[in-house]
């Protein structure tokens, strides 16, 4: 087991926009605590983190990145997470892992809509959280306006616990020390806010501080970490994870470090994981307790499937983890043996016989442990999982096809194998269009799945923009007959189907109805006219697409007693069923959206107007704080198909937007000719 305990251990994770510098940062973090002699830099593809082939190539950061280290007998597990909006499910995977979020904030571009969902939806999970304003050299910056950009963004609970000093050189610490001058102004000024925030959440060390005007450092403490629990701290560090005056001499980072470790709570002071036992209205949440000698609870926040092997990363909230136990994984009545236990430390895996309440620790090689899923080793414990994270939905879709033949179980295989890995990446079959669709959060995202198809698993795969889904329904009541006679020299086919079909309300689906009597049809062939209806349905009448919304009433025919047979009541009716669709006319329906886009003030213009002309409905406008407005609209998804793309076109990247399906209308009519008249030739080679 480790030398360490649970006291001892620190869990974060660095967030933030892309270009912030949360990987120099880590770098840099680990370069103070001896862990590497010398930095790397992303550009060189030398980092501890980034270490994949893709993020050498993009020189980003594109999936999270366990590392850790030692200082002042702590163990700190910290989690670099990317930072593009389209790898935001990746980051957001890891806060069940963590007790502080740290928040990284590029001193030059502010506040960004990355950060600011970040920040939201850790505040979402209760974690306390810490915002590191980083490279602080660079010139030209304005931090005074940028505090209170972070204030007005994020609250007034945002107070610095260091200061920048000496042209941004080095920092001084303004928590402990009320002595001096910052490049902010008096540093006293900045400790006598944080006091008075901090000693607000003790009654008797506020009426002690009022009493004499000063706290010990001792008495301190507890109400920090009471505050950061709360949420009514959120302190602000600054660094320059990389200045460019020393690169190897980072400015505020050891600074970081003893905040770190001194401040930051251990998982026995941190907020604790919801989990949820049970099922629908019996289920209850509760919260696991960090004590080695409680049964197993675990969960699992990343899988990692290389050449090694599948590598399945996981928090353990209560209990310990042995080498050579056993555990069940979430709801399997058969467990697995623990045969090899692992600390994780960037590509590196380093075995270790044990993990203890709060450690990260890995399996490897268990094809049964999934992402997101609960370990335990206590069999009543069926049904337990982690409260649900929100995560992006993927919105951004590829049709592909396997460019080389023989290839499709290869490429099936190997894109369940990132569908693992990645919460936010979505494989489907479309039942409507018959293509297998990719869906992300972005185009990047699907770039990078596209690259590891080929360079992790060696396949080729042809790309395009997928079909959409549309539907057919008829808008009006009508009626349909076919009498279906065939004559082959023996016995004969005879059917004849009268209906008649009406449209229902929006999302009904099917209605089908037998109001024949008398035996006009014997009972024994409905079910075929029935099925011959619902081949329609599947395949379309007008533009192949399914029908949907109608009710199908069959009121009359005629038989034979020796020629009607199943097939020919299937035959009478699909025809007389496209008969009546013909008569009742019929309409194209297509997808729509509800869509939100979160923009800077300056751009809500711009960007109301762009949605008007893609034919969509303003629902309406919310002005957030920070310059920032939330547009919601209900969109045709044919307009929006490529919206990222159009977004950071008009908001030069600055604006964010989620999508989610709302409802069926009616495509206009000249578009509706237009998709009739191309399906035409496919129906005519039919």
């Amino acid at each position: 087991m480790p030398t360490y305990t649970t006291a001892d251990l620190r869990n974060l994770a660095l967030f933030g926009s892309g270009g912030a510098g949360k990987t120099t940062l880590a770098e840099a973090i680990m370069h103070s605590a001896g862990v590497i002699g010398h930095l790397g830099q992303v550009e060189k593809g030398n980092t501890l983190s980034d270490f994949t082939d893709e993020e050498k190539r993009h020189n980003h950061s594109l999936f999270s990145s366990i590392l850790h280290c030692e200082h002042q007998g702590k163990h700190i597990n910290l989690i670099d997470t990317p930072g593009f909006a389209d790898f935001l499910g990746q980051s957001l995977s890891v806060l069940p892992a963590i007790e502080t979020a740290v928040i990284v904030i590029n001193a030059a571009a502010g506040v960004e809509p990355v950060t600011r969902r970040i920040m939201e939806r850790a505040g979402d999970r209760n974690l306390c959280r810490m915002i590191v304003i980083n490279k602080i050299d660079l010139e030209n910056l304005d931090l005074p306006t940028l505090l209170d950009q972070v204030k007005e963004s994020f609250g007034s609970a945002c107070l610095p616990i260091n200061l920048p000093a000496e042209g941004c050189s080095k920092v001084i610490d303004c928590f402990f020390n009320n002595e001096g001058r910052s490049d902010l102004g008096p540093v006293a000024d900045y400790h006598t806010a944080i006091i008075d925030q901090v000693v607000e959440v003790d009654e008797d060390l506020m009426a002690m501080y009022l009493e004499k005007g000063e706290v010990t450092p001792e008495q301190l403490h507890d109400p920090f970490e009471k505050a950061l629990r709360e949420g009514h701290l959120v302190p602000i560090c600054f660094t320059a994870a990389r200045p460019h005056a020393d690169p190897e001499q980072p400015i505020g980072v050891r600074e970081l470090m003893e905040i770190l470790v001194n401040l930051a709570p251990s998982p026995l002071e941190g907020n604790p994981r919801p989990f949820i036992r049970g099922q629908g209205a019996d289920s209850e949440e509760f919260h696991g307790t960090p004590d080695p000698d409680q049964h197993v609870l675990a969960h699992v926040f990343k899988v990692v499937n290389d050449r090694f092997g599948k590598l399945a990363a996981f928090r353990v909230h209560q209990g310990s983890v042995r080498k050579d136990t056993q555990l069940y994984v979430g709801d399997a009545r058969k467990p697995i043996k623990v045969g090899h236990l692992y600390r994780v430390h960037g590509k590196d895996h380093v075995e270790v016989d044990g993990a203890i309440p709060g450690d990260i620790a890995a399996l490897m090689k268990s094809d049964e442990a999934h992402y997101n899923v609960v370990l335990h080793d206590d069999p009543g414990d069926n049904h337990i999982h982690l409260k649900p994270l929100a995560l992006p939905d993927p919105m951004f879709g590829l049709a592909i096809e396997a460019r080389k033949r023989g290839d499709e179980q290869k490429i099936a295989d190997s894109l369940n194998k990132i569908r693992e890995e990645d919460p936010t990446f979505r494989v489907r079959r479309d039942p409507v269009t018959h293509e297998t669709v990719i869906s992300g959060v972005g185009e990047l995202h699907l770039r990078v799945i596209l690259e590891k198809l080929k360079d992790r698993y060696g396949v080729d795969v042809d790309t395009r923009p997928p079909k959409i889904a549309y539907r057919e329904t008829i808008s009006t009541k009508a009626e349909g007959h076919h009498r279906h006679k065939k004559q082959t020299g023996g016995a004969g086919q005879f059917g004849e189907v009268f209906l008649r079909v009406e449209p229902l309300e929006r999302d009904a689906g099917f209605e089908f109805v037998d109001d024949t009597f008398g035996g006009s049809i014997p009972h024994q062939y409905i079910p075929a006219v029935e099925k011959g209806v619902r081949q329609v349905l599947e395949t379309g009448a007008i533009a192949g697409y399914p029908l949907q919304d109608i009710r199908v009433s069959v009121y009359d025919g005629k038989h034979h007693p020796v020629d009607s047979k199943e097939v020919a009541f299937v035959t009478a009716g699909k025809r007389a069923f496209l008969d009546a669709i013909q008569k009742a006319k019929p309409t194209i329906l297509e997808p729509c959206v509800l869509i939100e886009v979160t923009v800077p003030n300056q751009y809500m213009g711009d960007i109301t107007s762009d949605l008007s002309g893609k034919r969509g409905r303003i629902q309406g406008t919310d002005i957030l704080g920070g310059d920032q407005t939330t547009i919601r609209a209900i969109v045709p998804l044919a307009e929006v198909m490529n919206y990222q793309n159009q977004l950071k076109s008009v908001t030069g990247g600055q604006g964010s937007f989620t999508m989610q399906f709302s409802h069926y209308d009616p495509v206009p009519g000249n578009l509706q000719q237009q998709i009739v008249s191309a399906y035409k030739p496919r129906e005519e080679e039919d």
